[in-house]
């Protein structure tokens, strides 16, 4: 063979196959790995876990009504823990949603009953008042550069005074007055505290707009440049500002998402019951905020999701009632509940450390 047709020959033979060659850079993660990096896997072992544990102590849960009472406990938790959660994302917490709560559900109330006006009166006055409730928060936070922990600690002492000061001044009570004859409360009811039957058990309606606000938490933060700017301005507001991410504006809204979470709950609180305490509320803005811990939020933001804290207030509304229908002693519910924080914490330390190990 000659020397040109050796070269042909060694051009047109391809060269054998070897294994491809990677770094530790490219390597795929196994789908384990990639499943523990989820942020929501962790609370919804623990929550099965509970339920189970719940199923076996207390006979009772496994009756439709008792599942019913239970997902209705998880509802008003877990309606307020969506956008508090939302807010942790993007580096924040809020230590007035509990009495901003009250506030809104005061608001509407007196409002309506004072002024003899249609209920529905009161509920958008309430709106707006919960609205610039968050949007004050927001804004303090981001002009002055304090601590959420501090700005959000003053509304709550402010919301506080003022729930039990201007209710006693307005109805010479602690309570506002019953609003269940006046014009609109029916069809405010329907929309926040109503009913429906399924299979012969009465699920409230709050349930249904639980799962629906997660669902919608959940489309925002994966699916619109919105969620984007909350996971970036938890991460590194300075880095997102260099990015063009409108820090400010995104802070804001979501001190204004817990207020809207605050209006919805307040309003639900007031046409189940058709007065309110004005000394309530204080307390429930930790057992928010553990909900979302649970659910795999980070305390210092840019971590986390919204299916997570579903299972957070499932795990809150199932302790809570579980041990009501175990017949045991209801004190060692905070006990419980502080098990519950703890492990979840050092269950998201343990998911996060094994899915980045290489």
């Amino acid at each position: 063979m000659s020397m040109t047709q050796q070269a042909e020959s060694a051009v047109d033979t391809p060269p054998a196959p070897g294994p491809k060659e990677t770094d530790g850079r490219t390597r795929q993660r196994s789908m384990t790995l990639r499943l523990l990096a989820r942020p929501e896997v962790g609370v919804f072992l623990g929550a099965v876990a509970v339920f189970v544990f719940f199923l076996i102590a207390a006979p009772t849960v496994r009756e439709g009504g008792s599942m019913a009472t239970v997902l209705y406990q998880s509802s008003t938790i877990g309606i307020m823990a969506l956008p508090v959660a939302l807010l942790m994302i993007g580096g924040e917490f809020d230590l007035s949603a509990g009495v901003a709560v009250v506030t809104s559900a005061l608001t509407a109330s007196m409002l309506s009953y004072q002024l003899t006006m249609n209920v529905w009166m009161g509920v958008i006055v309430a709106l707006v008042v919960s609205l610039a409730v968050g949007a004050f928060n927001g804004w303090v936070l981001v002009k002055t550069g304090l601590p959420s922990f501090l700005v959000t600690l003053g509304t709550f002492l402010i919301l506080q005074g003022v729930n039990l000061a201007v209710t006693k001044l307005v109805t010479g009570n602690v309570a506002t007055d019953d609003i269940s004859d006046m014009d609109g409360f029916d069809q405010a009811k329907a929309l926040f505290a109503s009913s429906f039957d399924v299979g012969g058990v009465q699920v409230k309606i709050t349930v249904v707009w639980w799962l629906a606000f997660a669902a919608l938490a959940t489309w925002v933060l994966l699916r619109t440049k919105y969620g984007n700017w909350i996971f970036a301005v938890g991460g590194s507001k300075e880095s997102a500002r260099a990015v063009g991410v409108p820090v400010t504006f995104t802070k804001i809204t979501l001190f204004m998402l817990v207020g809207f979470g605050a209006w919805f709950v307040g309003m639900h609180q007031l046409f189940s019951f058709n007065t309110v305490q004005s000394g309530e509320g204080v307390g429930q803005e930790l057992i928010y905020i553990a909900a979302a811990v649970i659910g795999g939020c980070l305390l210092t933001g840019g971590y986390g999701s919204a299916i997570g804290p579903v299972f957070g207030a499932f795990m809150f509304g199932m302790v809570n009632q579980g041990i009501v229908y175990a017949g045991w002693n209801p004190d060692w519910f905070k006990a419980f509940l502080g098990v519950m924080l703890l492990g979840a914490v050092l269950i998201n330390l343990y998911v996060r450390r094994a899915a980045t190990r290489r």
